[in-house]
Parts: C-alpha cells; structure tokens; sequence
C-alpha cells in the first residue's frame, strides 16, 4: 500500500513540475498579437470564401493591421461599406473600387452545341477536364457538371436544367472568386457590375478559326472584327480568333451588339434595342 501512495505522490510531484515548466516556457516564447486583430475580425462578414485571396477572415484582419495601406486589400463580400469600416478603425485610407459580378463566358447551350458523345463517369468538371474535352464539339465550352455550383457558398450560382449552363444570381454573388477557381475551363469571369448593374461581354471563349468555331457552336465568335470595327472606344480587342470586350474601356453604347453575326455578345439589363426600321419612322 506504501509502495502505491508513494507513487501516486511521485506521479503527481512531477506532473506539477511539468506543468509549471511547460507555463513558463510558455510565457517566455508566447507572441503578442494585435488586439484590434479581433476587432477588425468583428467587422468582417465571418464568410471564410478566401475571396480576398487569404485564408479566410481571420487572416485578411492580420494583413489590414500589418499594411501600411488598404490599397491591396479588399474583401468582396462585406464589399465597400466593410472596408471603409476597417479603414476609419484602423486611420487609414481604403480606395473605393467597384462592385463585380460573375459572369458566365459560354452561351453554348444544349440545342446551340451538337453533342458528339456521351460521357458517364463522375460529375466533375475538373474530372471531366484531364480526361477528355466534353461532349461537343466545341472543346473550349462549359462541361455543365456544376463543379461551380458545388464550390459556391452563397447560392449565387444554379445549373438551369434546359440550357446545361450555369446561371449566376447576381443579387446574391459576392464576386468571391471561388467559382472562377473552380471551373476548369476558365469561362467564368469577374467583370464590373456596371452602371445599374449593366454590362456587357462575349459569351465565348473559342479560339478556334471562325468555321470550325461557328460548326462546333451556332453561337460562337467567329473572330470576324465587326464588333471591333464598330467600337469607336477601343474596348474590343481581338486575339487568337476571339474578341474581348474590355470593361474598363466599354461605355456600354451597344454599337457592338447588333454587329456581331452570331449573337455572341451578350448586353445584360438593358432597355430593348430600338430598330432601326422604328427609328426611321419616329424621325
């Protein structure tokens, strides 16, 4: 019994000696962290999406304190009105910058794309990529798995059954970035929201010859410059046989629109275009 209350006591003697080693070992190597690291951490939406291109809020509040400026640093998803909170916190200045959207750069749905196979195996875009190039002909089209559905967090995205493409919601998209990392293809894209949400882009990322593209999709860019020749801005640009609308430089005058032969650029909440047939009447 002796035997056994001594080693109880012999146990217990050193696991105290441990812990007060361990604490004070502790105390000496411990790091002292910000405290308005917390705060800023308060101020933002708590999403963890990484749309700031850092791993979650936590660490984004880090960066805004260490910075020297806010010029770099921006969270999509508390958008202006988070940062311009941090920004008066922390006395520094944060530039304004305009809201994005998510954009989907395929127009290619199911009776515009000829399927030329059938594919069974898993539902992954990213799958479905380093196997082969999708079911139609056009190989630089959405492969309509949903993999950017999966990969939003905030219900902004939704493949619509009868298209096979995805949708964005853009009332609910928060310009997070996940869905632009998530699809293989890179068709989804981020673009200024625009004057009264008002945008627009070519819904094509084909690069191949005019023919080939316009046989592998009826609403593919064809590369033939009317849309650029019509620009008096200089947004349009045209490489690799594919045009680009660049929004920085567009003044959304919708010249460009009813130039292209294949309905491949697309003009979001706008008015209807008024005919020309229309026009000549009302003048």
């Amino acid at each position: 019994m002796n035997t056994l209350i001594f080693t109880i006591l012999a146990l217990s003697i050193l696991a105290l000696v441990l812990a007060v080693v361990l604490y004070l070992v502790a105390q000496k190597f411990k790091v002292e962290e910000d405290p308005r690291i917390d705060d800023v951490s308060e101020m933002l939406p708590g999403a963890n999406c990484g749309g700031c291109a850092l791993a979650g809020c936590r660490a984004f509040a880090e960066a805004c304190v260490k910075a020297d400026a806010l010029d770099d640093l921006f969270c999509p998803v508390g958008g202006p009105a988070a940062m311009s909170q941090i920004a008066q916190y922390l006395g520094k200045a944060a530039p304004e910058k305009e809201p994005m959207v998510a954009v989907v750069r395929c127009a290619g749905a199911c009776d515009k794309r000829e399927r030329i196979n059938i594919y069974d195996g898993a539902l992954s875009c990213a799958v479905t990529a380093n196997l082969y190039t999708g079911d139609t002909g056009c190989s630089f089209g959405c492969l309509s798995k949903g993999d950017c559905v999966r990969a939003c967090t905030f219900g902004a995205i939704s493949m619509n059954e009868t298209t096979g493409l995805p949708e964005v919601k853009e009332e609910k998209c928060t310009a997070c970035n996940a869905c632009v990392k998530a699809c293989p293809g890179n068709i989804i894209e981020l673009r200024k929201k625009g004057p009264k949400n008002r945008r627009i882009f070519v819904s094509c990322i084909n690069k191949d010859k005019g023919g080939i593209a316009k046989k592998a999709c009826s609403v593919s860019c064809i590369g033939c410059i009317k849309c650029q020749k019509a620009c008096t801005f200089d947004a349009i640009i045209i490489e690799n046989n594919l045009a680009y609308i660049d929004y920085s430089k567009c003044r959304l005058c919708r010249k460009c629109v009813p130039e292209c032969p294949t309905g491949a650029i697309v003009e979001v909440n706008f008015p209807p275009m008024k005919s020309a047939a229309k026009e000549e009447t009302t003048a």
